[in-house]
């Protein structure tokens, strides 16, 4: 009985989904923050969330995940989004913040630094919003 129905919500998985059905394709967009909820100070071995906030340009853009890299002791982080494609429905969001957490573990000592991107200037260099934090014991 088991069997048989794992077989059916396969078959039924097979035949409800298109390969060649071009509605949910999409692309990821990285985001610039605007601003975050952060702690002062770590103490080392705890847990913090870390609150990124961010203007979602589209209702096409849904939240993915952190584009979060590691070097040494500093940590850039931007918003990845899914910008859906083919949808006529999208429409342009004039002021729609929005929030994403992640929870960052503290396992070194001395600082922090966080480095949130900011998007480009008018050269093309990338800013950054650069916050310290220092861990104590």
């Amino acid at each position: 009985m088991k069997n048989i129905f794992i077989l059916g919500f396969v078959f039924m998985l097979l035949v409800s989904c298109s390969i060649n059905d071009d509605s949910d394709s999409y692309v990821l967009e990285i985001l610039p923050v605007e601003s975050v909820d952060m702690p002062d100070e770590f103490v080392l071995g705890q847990t913090y969330p870390i609150t990124v906030y961010y203007y979602r340009p589209t209702t096409c853009h849904t939240f993915r995940n952190f584009y979060y890299v590691k070097d040494n002791n500093i940590r850039t982080v931007a918003p990845i989004t899914y910008v859906f494609e083919n949808h006529n429905n999208c429409s342009d969001l004039a002021d729609d913040l929005v929030e994403a957490t992640f929870n960052f573990i503290v396992t070194s000592n001395g600082s922090y630094i966080f480095k949130f991107w900011q998007g480009e200037n008018i050269d093309g260099e990338d800013q950054y919003l650069t916050i310290e934090v220092p861990v104590m014991d």
